[in-house]
């Protein structure tokens, strides 16, 4: 059995030897020992079975212990329970800044393990620095600030470099039509399966795409969106799969990553999927399948994982059809359909959307400007082939012809519509004027009556397809009785 003693100055620096594991002089022990000792709160030493040694008097105190000679040769954890002596015993390494709980005390606590000439560890001594936090608050809090900001900033960057802009909300509309198109992709949001976007150019497509990924189980993870109809044909493979080093002549001597390897554990949006060639359209559904691609000019396959969202404003059934595109990546493609209808058939929309696209052309602009029932009425009489970027640039045209900080009426639209060649002029008759809470608030009773025709009147069933809680539902048909 190892004797037990007291530890002293003397007696540590016995324990140390200038051949020793630590590196330290005898000189040096010396000299730092009682320095620590004294500018601590209270000092302890164990022997290499984790039994006290030596207690000097203000830690006996500040523990509450009276006589320190009292626990000579006991077990360490039999008097300071939370104490991590045993385990700077057996690894040797020591720890440096720890909290220590200890009867409802938190202390800061340095440990250190001590060796023989031989290099064996025969013990550790610990200091108490600090016997109350508090002065460290400060210095504490404004660590933990700048942790969050920094933690903060660096989401911030992810998200601009491969996250989203979108949310659900920038997807405007209280129309049947454009309701239903959120009931689904709150649906495509909560269930990680691909998803198909059909719609005309100018709809929202993108914005839908990057609402999902938004609200869904890979949110924190890389939004990566590709617009297949940009890209020359001979370098689809490229930007999807990556290149290996010198695959060709030219090529980067390092890996160049593709587009699957960008979006790992996240969204993949390939926005007009129908201007695949047919060749890539191959090799998409292999990785789609499989969950493995092989970067070009390399005999490796890398595992991908990536939640695919597809759009497109062809009609993919009929280039099916025409053997324009394969059928098996249809049917991967499609497994959640959302039709996203082009802005004629939900004018209903006109106020919202005006109102919405407005607010954002003039805070960028420095503008105010109010829209008139004149002048959405006048928007309704025209069919919107470019659909909502089209009126976007309409209102941006009228805004910079018209007066400043006035308003957009009638003639202000007139002046900036466009009319005729490629963009017709509807044929329906001219509307009356009718202030824009009327036209909401029947929109809104149209799509409640046909979600509870459709429902069967089963109102939770009806709240669900309108996106509503069943008591929102209730306060309005309250009001509509």
């Amino acid at each position: 059995m190892n004797e037990i003693r007291p530890v002293g100055t003397r007696y540590m620096t016995e324990l140390f030897s200038d051949n020793n594991k630590s590196g330290l002089t005898r000189d040096l022990i010396e000299a730092l020992f009682p320095m620590f000792e004294e500018a601590s709160a209270g000092a302890i030493a164990v022997d290499r079975s984790a039994r006290i040694t030596w207690i000097n008097s203000s830690y006996s105190h500040l523990l509450g212990l009276g006589d320190p000679s009292a626990v000579i040769g006991q077990p360490v954890r039999q008097v300071i329970p939370q104490t991590r002596m045993p385990e700077v015993v057996e690894t040797g390494k020591p720890l440096l800044l720890d909290i220590m709980e200890h009867n409802q005390q938190q202390l800061v606590v340095t440990r250190l393990p001590y060796y023989d000439d031989q290099g064996r560890i025969v013990g550790a001594v610990a200091f108490v620095l600090y016997d109350d936090l508090e002065p460290l608050t400060p210095l504490v809090s404004k660590y933990r600030r700048l942790h969050q900001d920094l933690a903060a900033a660096r989401k911030a960057l992810a998200k601009k470099a491969r996250g989203t802009r979108y949310s659900l909300g920038d997807f405007v509309g209280a129309s049947p039509a454009a309701l239903e198109v959120k009931r689904r992709a709150r649906l495509a949001a909560g269930r990680d399966m691909p998803v198909l976007l059909l719609g005309e150019t100018g709809t929202g497509k993108e914005v839908l795409a990057q609402a999902i990924h938004a609200v869904s189980g890979r949110a924190e993870k890389p939004f990566v969106g590709v617009n297949v109809a940009a890209i020359p044909d001979n370098l689809l493979e490229a930007e999807f799969f990556g290149v290996a080093p010198g695959a060709y002549t030219g090529a980067d001597r390092r890996t160049r990553d593709g587009k699957f390897q960008l979006a790992n554990g996240g969204t993949l949006f390939l926005d007009e999927v129908g201007d695949m060639p047919l060749p890539l359209q191959a090799k998409l559904l292999r990785a789609l399948q499989e969950g493995e691609i092989e970067p070009l000019g390399s005999n490796k396959v890398v595992s991908v994982d990536v939640r695919v969202i597809a759009a497109t404003s062809r009609n993919l059934e009929v280039m099916i059809a025409e053997g324009q595109f394969r059928s098996d990546l249809y049917y991967r493609l499609n497994v959640l359909e959302i039709p996203i209808p082009p802005l004629r058939d939900r004018l209903a929309d006109l106020g919202v959307l005006c109102e919405a696209l407005l607010e954002d052309i003039c805070e960028d602009q420095g503008l105010r400007v109010e829209m008139t029932d004149a002048g959405v009425s006048a928007l309704g009489s025209y069919d919107w082939p470019g659909n909502i970027r089209e009126l976007r640039n309409v209102l941006e045209r009228a805004l910079t012809m018209g007066e400043e900080g006035g308003l957009l009426d009638a003639d202000a639209i007139f002046k900036v519509l466009p009319r005729g060649g490629s963009r017709p002029v509807s044929s329906l008759a001219p509307q009356p004027v009718r202030p824009l809470a009327q036209t909401l608030a029947e929109a809104e009773a149209h799509a409640i009556e046909e979600a509870l025709v459709a429902s069967r009147g089963n109102r939770t069933r009806a709240a669900k397809l309108l996106g509503i809680s069943r008591s929102v539902l209730y306060e309005k048909l309250s009001r509509l009785s």
